[in-house]
């Protein structure tokens, strides 16, 4: 396989992980000692933020109604467009019950988990799409009490907009915290009194570390780190619109990955001249962060044919896969690592970011390769069950008990002996020979 690098990232997302890890690890031992004090503080000394954590629902009204009608239309399609996808893929899985030959009746049922945390970030930017996708979802799961935090906005109270996409999208209960200090109270169960069973959003590199390490106490939803774009373009493909659209995810921050993989030298070198260019003419906060984001974790790679593109993209596992090349059934069929995938020119990762329906909580760092985005189904637990008659119980604890007795585990043959002794009094079965004292 015949690979050129044409631009080659010169850090990788693991370069920034070590200090993240250290600072998450200090802040997650003091919040768990100090409880809703020392929340207040980080609070205060990393967002200056000295209000109410719990958003009062009077408050929610009032700011709502300043809400411009165009921003709440807006925002209603996209929480009608995340509910819709969201509820045909919990319709996607059923509940069941079927009869085993032996006769023992057993069965599934999707249970959702009691209290779901949302994070939304509120830093560079005001991700109100990040509220509708988290809560949204997690209301069509079912989830009983979902929590909703974001960050102060600037230093004063919660973004407007995402406060109200928080209430469109069916939050219960709605705190003004955001960072390390958010995950760990909704882990906690701080300020609620209801500690979450899963946690889910995005977030910077401290978010992702917080997450990662509380995973096990809590659920979360992905490993996620910053956001990547990869996107597969032949000679066919538009070059203007390719960088503008690895521009359009550079801007997300300074460790966000834009990637281009093609087999056509004349694309990239257009593109890799027009990326620059693009860049200069954002407004900041976002030029300077595409602007990092393309020089240190930008890549360009050039491949021999369409099968090393798969190759290549596939070992990427890229957060959002474009797709701007012929014969799109075929990379539909052949692609198989991506969080989400974008079919053609005429759609675009910002359409999934903002309002389009499938989750844009995806998989990062290469974890597409094992895992995907958010969905209904990690607010859900596929709970399975079990019931026998005597008759059925009879076959069942024979084998049982031969099995246990086979494996040395005493105690677990006498809990099929007794029933067997119960309701099939006078019978010989062979239930194995009994294990012995060493």
């Amino acid at each position: 396989m015949a690979i050129t690098y044409l631009k080659k990232a010169s850090k990788t997302p693991e370069t920034e992980s070590a200090h993240a890890r250290q600072v998450v690890s200090e802040m997650l031992a003091r919040i768990e000692s100090g409880g809703e004090a020392a929340v207040r503080e980080y609070a205060h000394t990393l967002d200056k933020w000295q209000g109410p954590i719990l958003v009062p629902g009077d408050e929610i009204d009032a700011r709502a109604a300043e809400v411009p009608d165009q921003v709440k239309e807006d925002i209603a399609f996209a929480v009608e467009q995340v509910r819709t996808f969201a509820e045909a893929q919990r319709d996607s899985v059923r509940d069941f019950q079927m009869t085993m030959p032996s006769g023992l009746v057993i069965g599934q049922k999707w249970v959702p988990c009691n209290v779901a945390g949302c994070y939304v970030p509120t830093g560079r930017y005001a991700h109100i799409a990040s509220a509708v996708m988290s809560v949204a979802t997690a209301k069509a799961a079912g989830v009983g009490t979902v929590i909703a935090c974001s960050t102060p906005f600037r230093g004063g109270a919660m973004h407007p907009y995402v406060l109200y996409a928080m209430r469109a999208a069916g939050a219960d209960i709605i705190m003004t915290l955001g960072g390390v200090q958010a995950i760990a109270t909704m882990a906690y169960g701080l300020f609620t009194g209801k500690p979450a069973d899963v946690i889910v959003g995005p977030g910077n590199k401290f978010v992702a570390e917080a997450k990662r390490t509380l995973f096990g106490k809590v659920g979360i939803d992905v490993f996620a780190g910053p956001s990547e774009i990869g996107i597969l373009a032949d000679s066919r493909a538009d070059p203007e619109i390719v960088a503008v659209d690895l521009v359009g995810q550079a801007e997300h921050g300074h460790e966000s990955p834009a990637w281009l993989f093609t087999d056509d030298r004349a694309l990239a070198e257009t593109v890799m001249a027009r990326v620059p260019e693009l860049i200069a003419t954002l407004p900041e906060p976002a030029r300077e962060a595409a602007d990092a984001a393309w020089r240190d974790y930008g890549e360009v790679i050039l491949c021999d044919s369409r099968e090393e593109l798969v190759q290549v993209s596939d070992e990427y596992a890229s957060e959002h896969l474009e797709v701007h090349c012929a014969d799109l059934d075929w990379w539909m069929a052949n692609l198989t690592n991506y969080g989400s995938l974008f079919v053609g020119e005429e759609t675009t990762v910002a359409y999934g970011d903002k309002c389009s329906g499938p989750n844009h909580i995806l998989p990062t760092k290469f974890a597409a390769r094992y895992s995907a985005g958010l969905s209904v189904h990690k607010f859900l637990k596929p709970l399975t069950w079990q019931q026998a008659d005597r008759e059925a119980s009879k076959e069942l604890a024979i084998r049982t008990a031969r099995i246990s007795r086979l494996e040395g585990m005493e105690a677990h043959a006498r809990t099929a002996d007794v029933r067997l002794a119960k309701y099939h009094p006078g019978h010989n079965f062979d239930l194995g020979t009994p294990v012995e004292s060493v």
